[in-house]
């Protein structure tokens, strides 16, 4: 498929969606670098919430408590909030597809599960989202993206929400097959734009800057001491 192709295609399924979505597959063998995602530049360790990132907030936390006051905090809250303006959400499959997906951040979680429920291959079957490690299911779906601490982005995984030897719980395929052939599909940037003709040696005339004589300074007159006797 060629570019136009490709945009055109994710053009419309934007429209029908209501969002821009990607879809690509993650490797079993490289599940943190997903050869086929649409932004190659954030591997999953940007959406992951390390150690490192929960001592930093506790100790912001600390600082908060103990050195600024309410209305400081509030006003440095909402300060954070408008310089944020999307939140990327990626969604985990059991069969290692992903669907990645920009929202608001404060914009509620259950868009997330609005979006599902256009994408799924069996939108009626009870299902849950859940973030790990430790395993946590998203109960509060009232709460924006900033407020769950989805931001700048976040990986969620897909379940069935099905006994453990329902066979649907493992069978595929999950999304539907609009869906899927947006595999690998990606925003190809425009063609650069070609820059006016230049201007070949015949059609410029080059003229030689004008020649400004050269001042030779003006002979000073000898002139003798008063002291100084012939």
């Amino acid at each position: 498929m060629d570019a136009e192709a490709a945009r055109a295609k994710l053009e419309a399924a934007k429209e029908k969606y209501g969002r821009e979505i990607h879809v690509f597959e993650t490797s079993t063998a490289s599940s943190h670098s997903p050869p086929e995602a649409s932004n190659p530049e954030e591997t999953d360790d940007f959406f992951e919430f390390t150690a490192a990132d929960y001592h930093l907030l506790l100790s912001t936390k600390k600082e908060d408590k103990y050195l600024k006051t309410k209305k400081i905090r509030e006003a440095e809250t909402a300060a954070r909030r408008s310089r944020i303006t999307k939140a990327v959400i990626r969604i985990r499959f059991p069969d290692n597809h992903t669907v990645e997906a920009t929202f608001h951040p404060s914009e509620p979680l259950q868009t997330i599960f609005d979006l599902l429920k256009k994408v799924l291959a069996k939108p009626e079957l009870p299902h849950y989202l859940y973030t790990t490690p430790p395993k946590k299911q998203i109960k509060d779906k009232n709460q924006d993206f900033f407020a769950a601490g989805f931001i700048p982005g976040a990986i969620v995984h897909f379940s069935y929400d099905l006994p453990k030897d329902d066979d649907e719980t493992v069978s595929g395929p999950f999304l539907q097959e609009d869906v899927m052939s947006l595999k690998g599909l990606d925003l190809v940037p425009a063609e650069p734009v070609k820059e006016g003709s230049e201007s070949t040696s015949e059609d410029v005339t080059v003229s030689d800057p004008p020649v400004v004589p050269e001042r030779k300074p003006a002979d000073k007159k000898a002139i003798k001491p008063k002291w100084l006797k012939m």
